[in-house]
């Protein structure tokens, strides 16, 4: 029997998955996919984590985001329109280099633990 469809709205959103330097809310969680949105200042850099077994697909509504990853060896930027591809197990970190606040809308694919924390890699060497 198929399920009815239903709208969450925003004001529904709840805190989920804390991450320092960033607010990352949920909007619903099914088994295998995790549905959200995070918000991220001007200015602000969240700790570094990954998403267990999980893939991420990240679209951007507005601002910009940057995405580092490799151990801060490499990063990509996207903008309003762009999405990007998180692959499971990715130690990453997001901040937000513009003057606007950064809104990303995220879906995961998965049913690994949605964020896992973890200490700071080390610095590249020179």
């Amino acid at each position: 029997m198929s399920q009815p469809l239903r709208v969450i709205p925003a004001a529904d959103l709840v805190p989920a998955d804390p991450t320092p330097g960033m607010q990352r809310t949920i909007a619903f969680e099914v088994p295998g996919l995790w549905a959200g949105r995070l918000e991220t200042e001007p200015g602000s850099t969240s700790g570094w984590h990954h998403h267990d077994v999980n893939e991420s697909s990240l679209y951007v509504v507005s601002g910009v985001v940057r995405l580092e990853f490799e151990g801060r060896e490499g990063y990509v930027e996207a903008g309003p329109g762009d999405f990007v591809h998180v692959p499971a197990h990715t130690v990453h970190r997001e901040s937000n280099p513009g003057t606007d606040p950064a809104v990303v809308v995220i879906a995961r694919a998965g049913d690994g633990i949605p964020t896992v924390n973890v200490d700071e890699p080390p610095a590249p060497h020179a």
